[in-house]
């Protein structure tokens, strides 16, 4: 059996990075532009070249069955729509290092959303991860004071920590309609298919956003962070990691997911210089810890 070259593990390692990143990003354009325009624009960078790239490697788009239609539309209700509506609200909230945290329970509540719609048995090592990942998020969540929330929630749960629970919600329910739902559609064309609706949907909601939104407030720092959120968050990070699935099969390049909490508490740190709490540190390693055994 040949082994993939080196260079597969540098772009998985570099897809980490730029998702990582996008936290970063995120943060800088939540607080500068309302959420669905941001949202928006994003989508619209990324549709622009998964457009031109769709037609360069497939031959353009198929043309969908009614069944195709409605799971594309649901990925672009959820995973597009849902999911950066509540990534950008997160945000505008949180440190952007500790709103990465949170996307590390993505592989655990996709986990039990499969086991509680679709009978997917969890083994006793699975219940162990789970167990272990969720301790750790709840480290994480209330900075260390599990105490303190018991006594009064309200105190680590607010807002930021809600809508991003939510966008946790809405990429397992992506997660789980591309795994049931799609047949005989490429990752690119559902890829391109999902944006085009998730543009369509954050667009409509763009407009009411407009009377908000001046010009002025896309300077180049926010216009910048927008074009590497569609361009290297989305379509590039997207190619890379489906390359990575290709050459070394999905189990192993979804320990890779585990470096995004990384990356995105050591860019907070360095670009946005926000603190690392001891409970971040600890929490976290406990998430990525119970991730790798639910995924063994």
């Amino acid at each position: 059996m040949n082994r993939p070259p080196y260079s597969t593990y540098l772009k998985l390692v570099a897809v980490a990075l730029f998702w990582g990143g996008t936290f970063i990003a995120g943060r800088l354009v939540a607080q500068q532009i309302p959420h669905m325009i941001a949202a928006a624009l994003r989508f619209a960078v990324a549709c622009a070249l998964l457009l031109p790239l769709a037609w360069k490697l497939e031959g353009g788009l198929p043309k969908l069955t009614r069944s195709q239609m409605q799971a594309t539309f649901a990925l672009g209700a959820t995973g597009i729509f849902l999911y950066n509506i509540c990534f950008f609200s997160a945000l505008e909230r949180m440190p952007a290092g500790r709103t990465a945290l949170f996307v590390a329970l993505n592989p655990i509540v996709t986990a039990l959303a499969l086991a509680a719609l679709f009978g997917e048995r969890l083994g006793a090592r699975r219940w162990a991860g789970i167990a272990l990942a969720f301790t750790g998020a709840a480290i994480v969540i209330t900075r260390g004071d599990l105490a303190g929330a018991l006594h009064d929630i309200s105190q680590s749960v607010g807002r930021g920590e809600l809508f991003m629970l939510c966008a946790v919600c809405a990429w397992a329910a992506y997660t789980i309609i591309g795994k049931h739902a799609l047949k005989g559609l490429s990752p690119i064309a559902a890829t391109t298919y999902a944006a085009l609706w998730g543009l369509l949907l954050l667009s409509c909601g763009a407009l009411l956003e407009l009377p908000q939104f001046h010009w002025q407030q896309l300077g180049w720092q926010t216009g910048t962070a927008l074009i590497y959120l569609g361009a290297f968050g989305t379509v590039i990070g997207f190619i890379w990691y489906y390359e990575g699935v290709k050459a070394i099969g999905p189990a192993r390049t979804a320990v890779f997911n585990n470096l995004v909490p990384v990356f995105g508490i050591s860019l907070g740190a360095l670009l946005l210089g926000e603190p690392v709490l001891w409970s971040m540190l600890v929490g976290g390693l406990l998430v990525i810890a119970g991730v790798s055994l639910t995924n063994r």
